[in-house]
């Protein structure tokens, strides 16, 4: 029994031996110290101010439309008649070319019976002339030499006297006259011509078709002016000048055009408040609804400069570096575009962040590297 107390006494005294070890051990470790992290300068890009004339050039997108269109519209009813192109989407016509005719036989013979008609009356009354007013009847005859049924009808001879003008209109001479006139240029709307040249851009009709009156039967513009309908905002609207010119982009391929302000609105939107302007172009490359941006130079700003929008701060701050330290100025905004703002009351020589900076603030240590490519403009 006294060897087993002594092996637990023994047991015990290692067991304690080693908890006081272990406790060390823990103790010790606690107090090592952390190691401590390397301090992180991140580089940023930065420019000199130099303050000069920024000009404020305003930026609108827009369709381009054609300047003049015509919406072709069927007054008289018949057969669309072929012609000798096709009406087509994109067919071309000059000024003066038939793009629709519409069978106009059976009209015709009605107005050239009116026209027999109007002839035989005047026929009639030649003998009377020749009697009670024989001053009047040469100019009568002539007219009636000159009277063409297969041509447009002439006017009448000029009435001189009140006499001669109760006995032509006492026969009934007048009216038939002007009913001619009605019906002939009834008959002219049986052909549609160009009025300028240009291209059809919508067809709804085709050879063949009974066309009625009222019907539309398609649009025809001109492909040589367009016109770019860009809103600008009216504390501009002062600055929109006629004949201004104007620079448009293609922002599909870079191309640019030059334009002119032709027309500005006079009323300004009330929901957008802004004022509607035109800008004319002519280019043979353009085509309508073609998307473009127009760059309006509205004014110059002295003594200021222009940086990047996601340089400025809220509460109109920007970032400066002094000594390699981060630090943020009041600026003046006096201008914005869809990517860059214009500022004043930044001093001359001033150096700042050209490029933004993840996480930055003020007090930051930095590493300062020059911006090439601001340098370089």
């Amino acid at each position: 029994m006294d060897t087993r107390k002594i092996v637990l006494s023994v047991l015990g005294l290692l067991l304690i031996a080693v908890s006081f070890y272990a406790a060390s051990v823990i103790i010790a470790n606690k107090n090592t110290q952390k190691p401590i992290p390397k301090k992180v300068v991140k580089t940023v890009f930065v420019q000199t101010v130099e303050n000069g004339i920024v000009p404020i050039v305003i930026s609108a997108n827009g369709n381009l439309m054609a300047k003049r269109r015509v919406e072709l519209y069927s007054e008289v009813q018949g057969v669309f008649k072929p012609g000798s192109v096709l009406f087509k989407p994109g067919q071309k016509y000059s000024a003066g070319q038939t793009i629709i005719s519409i069978d106009a036989e059976e009209y015709n013979a009605s107005v050239q019976s009116s026209k027999s008609n109007l002839y035989n009356l005047i026929t009639s009354i030649m003998p009377d002339l020749r009697l009670d007013y024989p001053e009047v009847f040469p100019k009568w005859e002539a007219y009636l030499r000159n009277f063409d049924i297969q041509n447009t009808t002439p006017p009448l001879p000029t009435m001189d006297s009140e006499k001669e003008r109760y006995f032509i209109s006492g026969r009934g001479i007048l009216t038939n006259y002007y009913n001619v006139k009605n019906q002939e240029q009834r008959l002219s709307k049986y052909r549609i011509t160009a009025p300028f040249s240009g291209v059809v851009t919508d067809a709804l009709v085709t050879e063949g078709t009974l066309v009625r009156s009222g019907q539309k039967l398609g649009e025809f513009i001109d492909t040589s002016v367009y016109e770019l309908e860009v809103a600008v905002s009216k504390s501009y609207s002062d600055l929109l000048k006629l004949g201004e010119q104007v620079e448009l982009v293609n922002l599909d391929n870079s191309k640019k055009y030059m334009g002119k302000v032709a027309r500005i609105n006079g009323n300004i939107d009330q929901l957008s408040q802004t004022i509607r302007a035109f800008i004319e172009v002519r280019n043979p490359d353009l085509k309508e609804g073609m998307y473009l941006q127009a760059n309006l130079n509205t004014k110059e700003e002295a003594e200021a400069i222009e940086i990047d929008r996601g340089l400025l701060l809220e509460g109109d701050k920007i970032f400066v570096v002094r000594d390699s330290i981060l630090d943020m100025i009041d600026v003046e905004p006096i201008f914005f575009s869809d990517k860059k703002v214009v500022l004043k009351e930044v001093p001359n020589g001033t150096t700042i962040l050209s490029k933004p900076v993840i996480g930055a603030y003020a007090g930051m240590l930095v590493k300062v590297l020059k911006d090439m490519a601001k340098t370089e403009e």
